[in-house]
C-alpha cells in the first residue's frame, strides 16, 4: 500500500471470512484482533481503509462495515441495512439487519457507506447525500447468476449518477459458493466508469478529484431540482 502512496484503500465485503454459516464461530467484537491490525496497517502506513467484518451480535452477526483513518482510528461503522433475502439466499438467517446510514470523513473525503444488496435500494444513496457524502463507498460479495453482473453494473453507475457522486464499488472476485463477480470499478459523477478490474482478483489505484463533481454538479444541478426528499416521500 505504501509503495504507490494511497490514500484509501478499499477492501470487499467480508474481508474477515468468507460467506457462509461459518461466519458466527469467526466473527469478533470491534476490539477483537482482526479488527486491531487493520488499525495498526493504517496506522503503519498512514493509509485509511474500508473493509467489511462480522460482529457478534446475539444470536446472530452483523455484517460490518469498517472506516478507519490514517491514524488507526475508527471513524465509522456501518451495519448493514439491506439484508439479501433473495434469489433462494436468506441472510437474514444469520445477519441482524442495521438500521443508521454512515457517512465517514476519511482524509479529507465524506464517505457514505454501503454493503452489496443496499446498492439496489437508491433511497438509501439519497440519505447519504443529505448527509454530506461527497464518496460512496459500496463494498460487495455479489451473488452470480443470471444477470447478476449486469445488475452490479448497472447499478452502481446508476447511483453515481443520479447523485452526481463518486462511487468505489469493491466487490469479491468469484468463488465456488456462488458469491462474488469481481468487477470492481471506479465511477466518476457523470457514469463513466474509469476503472474496471474485471472478473478476476486484482488491484488498482485511481484518483478521485473533488473539482470533477463540483463541474459535474454546476452543469447538472439535479440535486438542488429535486421536488421531492426522503422524508417526503416516506410520509
Amino acid at each position: 500500500m505504501a509503495s504507490v502512496e494511497a490514500d484509501l484503500v478499499v477492501f470487499p465485503e467480508a474481508t474477515l471470512s468468507r460467506f457462509g454459516r461459518h461466519i458466527g464461530e469467526v466473527a469478533e467484537p470491534l476490539d477483537g484482533p482482526f479488527v486491531n491490525g487493520l488499525r495498526q496497517i493504517a496506522r503503519e502506513n498512514g493509509t485509511a481503509l474500508i473493509a467489511g467484518v462480522w460482529e457478534p451480535d446475539g444470536g446472530r452477526v452483523a455484517n460490518t462495515t469498517l472506516a478507519i483513518d490514517t491514524g488507526g482510528s475508527i471513524k465509522g461503522t456501518y451495519r448493514k441495512i439491506h439484508l439479501f433475502d433473495s434469489f433462494g439466499s436468506r441472510e437474514s438467517e444469520f445477519v441482524s439487519p442495521g438500521s443508521e446510514p454512515v457517512v465517514a470523513e476519511l482524509d479529507g473525503l465524506r464517505v457514505g457507506l454501503a454493503t452489496c444488496y443496499d446498492v439496489r435500494f437508491p433511497e438509501l444513496f439519497r440519505k447519504l447525500v443529505d448527509q454530506g457524502a461527497d464518496v460512496f463507498a459500496v463494498i460487495a460479495a455479489w451473488a452470480s447468476g443470471p444477470l447478476k453482473e449486469d445488475h452490479w453494473t448497472t447499478m452502481v453507475r446508476a447511483r453515481a449518477i443520479e447523485n452526481t457522486t463518486w462511487t468505489v464499488a469493491v466487490g469479491q472476485p468469484p468463488h465456488s459458493d456462488g458469491f462474488g463477480v469481481g468487477h470492481s470499478m471506479l465511477v466518476d459523477p457523470m457514469g463513466v466508469v474509469t476503472r474496471d478490474l474485471g472478473p478476476a482478483p486484482a488491484v488498482e489505484t485511481a484518483y478521485i478529484d473533488p473539482g470533477r463533481s463540483d463541474a459535474v454538479r454546476a452543469a447538472l444541478p439535479s440535486l438542488t431540482h429535486r421536488r421531492f426528499t426522503i422524508g417526503d416521500i416516506a410520509g
